[in-house]
């Protein structure tokens, strides 16, 4: 009877051992793809907020060249009372 519990213990600690590895290579595997979706997700996201603060700096600058447009094509307003 303690034979056989000793070869149970080290068929058990064999197969724990041999799972394990290939569980930890898993896992190894699935932080490496979280990690680059992450990092591929930032870039996303930095792209995205670069062309919407150049967005924002064109539109500025379009509405400063009209503003300035209109003011040099407008007549002086004449002053009452002089």
């Amino acid at each position: 009877m303690k034979k056989f519990i000793l070869v149970a213990v080290v068929a058990g600690m064999t197969a724990l051992v041999s799972c394990g590895d290939g569980g930890a290579a898993v896992e190894a595997a699935r932080v490496a793809d979280s990690t680059r979706i992450a990092d591929s997700n930032a870039v996303v996201m930095a792209a995205d907020e670069a062309t919407r603060v150049a967005d924002s700096v064109a539109a500025d600058a379009e509405a400063t060249r009209v503003a300035d447009s209109v003011a040099a094509a407008a007549p002086a307003a004449p002053v009452k009372g002089k």
